[in-house]
């Protein structure tokens, strides 16, 4: 029985393995982001107050839309499996990713409205343009990354 456990822990542990790194790079991630956030909007002591438990409601709901979104869709960068798909089945997909988005705009809108009763605009529009800037800073990484790596 003590090695049957043993056995079963060996073949399970490469598994818990990356579930915990990929959880550790997605929590460097946002502690990057947020580092990058407080820099750009130099928020008062009384503001940071305000904002951060804002911010957080935000991306714990934003990450539960993303979570559901993920485990609802079928990958369409996978031409094969959309080949496999009948018309109604594609259309589902198409609009069941539409109304995601829209989800995640009705998120966005609600946040917005929070913020903007409680902050001023220019803080807001400054955060908008940090999160801007911040995926382009990611995105431009991922770029030379890749092109280093081939």
């Amino acid at each position: 029985m003590k090695s049957t456990i043993f056995i079963l822990t060996l073949c399970t542990l490469p598994f818990l393995t990356r579930a915990q790194n990929r959880q550790s790079t997605m929590e460097k991630m946002e502690a990057r982001k947020i580092t990058w956030i407080s820099n750009k909007l130099d928020l008062s002591s009384d503001e940071a107050k305000i904002f951060w438990p804002i911010y957080n409601d935000y991306a714990r709901e934003l990450g539960k839309l993303r979570k559901e979104r993920a485990s609802k869709m079928i990958s369409f960068r996978k031409i094969k499996e959309i080949d496999e798909l009948n018309d109604q089945q594609i259309e589902e997909l198409i609009l069941q990713d539409f109304n995601f988005r829209q989800k995640t705009l009705n998120l966005e809108k609600k946040y917005y409205n929070r913020l903007k009763a409680n902050l001023p605009l220019k803080i807001i529009g400054k955060f908008y343009r940090a999160q801007e800037a911040y995926k382009k800073e990611l995105l431009q990484q991922y770029k030379a990354t890749a092109q280093n790596g081939n």
